[in-house]
């Protein structure tokens, strides 16, 4: 298997005099130089009798896999629709995949199908979950509903769907799309945290909270919508689409699609300090040097760096990746990943780079027709050191 954190990695910190079990025990990293080292067209719109490819998610589990998870449309692109869930797994760090498989199909009878979704790792219990909504904009359906499904297998097989609205209620709740995320650190060490938002009318961040692995759910911190549960228009405070992180003190700050482009055409940045359970305003701010095009983005927080992919314009081209390494005070570097058409993306790494190496793999909505955003879903490997 083609593990490892390649030469590049090791010829960095042999001439920094720096082994590198010592450079993890300490957690002084060096500097990142990002480039990209594989592009992979993990989909293609029209396979597999799927119109479109949509909403990608990707995670790493303790055990050395990748999982690639996205929407598959059938019959048609918009949002609404009937759809399938459509994986692949990799047992080798992303170089080969396994054959595409469908894990849930949500029968043709809906006319508003699944939407994507995030996926989350509990290591603590050994499960992956997939947290995803049905009836997400009420077209010929009157209530939406969250559900997951969980593995315990490492992603081979799924569970049945489990209907969350017994104890999280009807009021529609979109996860992600992204990733969620298990506290590592003080308050509320292994809690699970899955962040989405709710109708355009209600919308905002809203945050679900597990803190025995995912048997029960409740909501936890909420950034509402200015006004809430009343028509929209443009330029009004608009919490969307969202990626939650937790920093190495504990912290949670979630990444914001600013959907009414309030304030700026850029994104929307919230704080947790007592693990998701509140986001207070004082914790709130924009953050200018994060252009977007109204798009969900990804975020991740790895070897103390945040790292931050979107379509850096006003439209959905030109997929870049940002980083910071200072909490996203300021951003010290991008790399251009896509010049062309881009739209969503998400983002992994190993936890456990000494074993696995410490590559980025970010998969995206991109456009290889060069007439949409999102007519395929496609993998980028991105070396760091």
């Amino acid at each position: 298997m083609r593990y490892g954190i390649g030469v590049f990695t090791l010829t960095a910190f042999l001439l920094s005099d720096v082994s590198l079990s010592n450079v993890y025990a300490s957690r002084s990293f060096p500097k990142v130089v990002p480039r990209v080292t594989e592009k992979k067209v993990l989909w293609m719109s029209g396979e597999g009798s799927v119109t479109l490819y949509r909403s990608p998610l990707i995670t790493t589990t303790p055990r050395g896999t990748i999982i690639v998870v996205t929407e598959g449309r059938k019959s048609t692109g918009s949002d609404t629709g009937s759809k399938f869930m459509a994986i692949k797994r990799s047992m080798d760090g992303g170089y080969t995949w396994t054959p595409q498989d469908y894990i849930l199909d949500d029968g043709y009878m809906y006319k508003d199908g699944l939407n994507m979704g995030v996926i989350l790792v509990d290591e603590e219990a050994n499960a992956i979950f997939i947290v995803y909504v049905m009836c997400a904009h009420y077209r010929d359906c009157s209530v939406s509903t969250t559900h997951y499904m969980k593995s315990i297998d490492d992603g081979v097989s799924w569970g049945k769907s489990v209907n969350m609205s017994a104890q999280i209620g009807t009021k529609m709740f979109a996860p992600g799309p992204g990733y969620g995320i298990q506290k590592k650190y003080a308050p509320h060490k292994g809690r699970l945290i899955v962040c989405g938002h709710g109708t355009i009318a209600g919308d905002g961040m809203f945050c679900l909270l597990s803190d025995d692995h995912g048997n029960t759910w409740r909501y936890g911190g909420m950034l509402k919508s200015i006004p809430y549960n009343q028509p929209k228009k443009a330029g009004d405070f608009e919490p969307d689409e969202c990626q939650p992180i937790e920093l190495s003190d504990g912290s949670i700050v979630v990444n914001i699609r600013n959907q009414g482009r309030y304030h700026c055409q850029c994104r929307i940045i919230s704080r947790s300090y007592d693990g998701a359970e509140t986001f207070p305003l004082e914790h709130v701010y924009f953050d200018t040097a994060l252009i977007e095009p109204v798009c969900a983005a990804s975020t991740l927080y790895h070897n103390d760096v945040i790292f931050f992919s979107n379509p850096m314009s006003t439209k959905r081209i030109n997929l870049t990746l940002q980083w910071s390494y200072n909490n996203g005070t300021t951003w010290s570097g991008k790399l251009p990943i896509d010049p062309g058409y881009s739209g969503y993306s998400c983002m992994a790494a190993f936890q456990n780079p000494l074993k696995y190496g410490s590559d980025i793999f970010i998969v995206y909505e991109s456009g290889l027709q060069k007439s949409t955003a999102m007519d395929s879903i496609t993998l980028i490997r991105v070396q760091l050191y």
